[in-house]
């Protein structure tokens, strides 16, 4: 009897990891508590926490949903989280300043903005292959893959300037001149536009890829951070005005500002695209946009300074 009960716990802790494993979460990095929650989407719940030193910033998830990395911009170094049971895999020192990530659809390698340097650097994070670099603009912070996984583009700061780098030879193909102090950058699903916050300018620029050039401007509120897209819709979070604006994607109108945390930051679609999930810096908190509805339906208490700076969700 001893057996088939200790064999039956088993199989129970199975199936709940498997059950926690599909849910939805969300990985946030808090900078000055220097830890990544991760959140139940559907409960609001908090599920865990795990330390991460030197002010964590940066967070992309993989495409299958194994892995979290986490980039630490004082710490300089990448930390990779395997995700089902949090738990620090290994810390990868990295040279600069390490903030914006992204991650290659494939799921390796893995591309880091060096916020304090003109480059993006390049790791494989399951072996020990020496860091590459791609040459960008100057203080490049978002980055974003397509999903074919043919480029990257990071939005450089101080060059009011967007690059695209080849992924396969490094090299620097294109730069395209958009808003004042591009922040955050955005790729669609379909590959064929960019969108990229200009904290400066407070504008959202709609790049076309196969162009190479912007289409569209779009007037959003104070110190947008970053974008989020689903379902037809791009959603900004505007620091300052700890709110998010929502426009057409089509039409490039803007349709609501909805009141969010403070200092609003990171934000992420759930995989369905049902919901937008924004990480707000000063309020500490996780607030969840219901998409049909645009509005905020459940907040949650995360940690101290709450960044989630990239594609922070997992299914």
């Amino acid at each position: 009897m001893k057996v088939i009960a200790a064999a039956a716990w088993a199989a129970l802790q199975l199936m709940l990891l498997t059950c926690s494993a599909g849910a939805g979460e969300a990985f946030v990095t808090d900078q000055p508590g220097e830890q990544v929650t991760i959140v139940d989407t559907d409960s609001m719940k908090n599920l865990a926490t795990i330390p991460v030193g030197g002010d964590p910033a940066g967070i992309a998830v993989s495409a299958d949903g194994t892995r979290a990395y986490v980039t630490s911009p004082e710490g300089k170094m990448l930390t990779v989280i395997d995700a089902d049971h949090r738990s620090i895999l290994r810390q990868i020192k990295l040279d600069g300043g390490p903030l914006g990530i992204a991650v290659h659809p494939s799921g390796r390698p893995v591309y880091v903005a060096d916020w304090y340097s003109k480059r993006l650097l390049v790791a494989d994070p399951e072996d020990k292959t020496p860091i590459r670099t791609a040459t960008v603009g100057t203080s490049p912070s978002g980055v974003d893959v397509t999903p074919d996984g043919a480029f990257v583009l990071t939005a450089d700061r101080d060059d009011n300037a967007v690059s695209v780098v080849d992924a396969a030879t490094l090299a620097r193909v294109a730069v395209i001149p958009v808003g004042i102090r591009p922040f955050g950058i955005t790729i669609d699903a379909d590959g064929r536009r960019a969108y990229t916050a200009n904290v400066g300018s407070n504008t959202v620029s709609v790049i076309d890829l196969a162009a190479k050039e912007v289409i569209g401007t779009v007037k959003v509120g104070l110190r947008p951070y970053a974008v989020a897209l689903t379902r037809g819709k791009a959603f900004v979070t505007n620091q300052y005005g700890s709110t998010v604006t929502v426009f057409d994607t089509a039409t490039l109108q803007v349709q609501k500002t909805i009141d969010v945390g403070d200092h609003p930051e990171g934000i992420a679609p759930s995989r369905d695209g049902a919901y937008v999930f924004v990480a707000n810096w000063f309020d500490n908190t996780l607030s969840m946009i219901d998409v049909d509805k645009l509005a905020v339906v459940k907040n949650v208490k995360v940690g101290d300074g709450p960044r989630a700076f990239g594609r922070f969700i997992r299914q």
